[in-house]
């Protein structure tokens, strides 16, 4: 792991937490998207080096709908970028870690994700994150 890909933000409603967001920043989203694996609609922030990434749940089932429900809005994981998402799976398991999707999948932002189980994480979900090259 190399750096904080991005922080992830869960929203009831992504329309009017993307319009605080834009006068937070000053600027509007950079991307807009629907990943129906995670059934989630979200949009990426940039401030700086820095990325937010808010998600709003598109269906009932959904982690985020879920998550709201118990916690209510607010930070829902920080994302790490990785180099080999494969063999970074096979490192945290051998050290003890909780992964939640040993297989990655594409994600958000032309990524492959994989989740870290928070109870193994002092209560912090952990997302892994690899460019997809094409």
């Amino acid at each position: 792991m190399h750096k904080i890909e991005h922080i992830g933000i869960a929203v009831k409603n992504l329309e009017t937490a993307n319009e605080l967001y834009t006068k937070l920043f000053g600027t509007p989203p950079y991307k807009i998207e629907k990943v129906e694996s995670e059934g989630v609609n979200t949009s990426f922030f940039k401030s700086g080096p820095n990325k937010i990434e808010l998600l709003e749940a598109s269906n009932t089932d959904s982690p985020i709908a879920k998550f709201i429900e118990k916690k209510g809005e607010g930070i829902h994981h920080i994302a790490f970028a990785v180099d080999d998402i494969f063999a970074e799976v096979v490192r945290l398991k051998n050290e003890g870690f909780i992964v939640l999707n040993e297989t990655p999948k594409k994600g958000a932002d032309n990524k492959l994700i994989v989740f870290l189980h928070p109870k193994s994480t002092n209560g912090v979900l952990i997302e892994l994150c690899q460019e997809i090259l094409e």
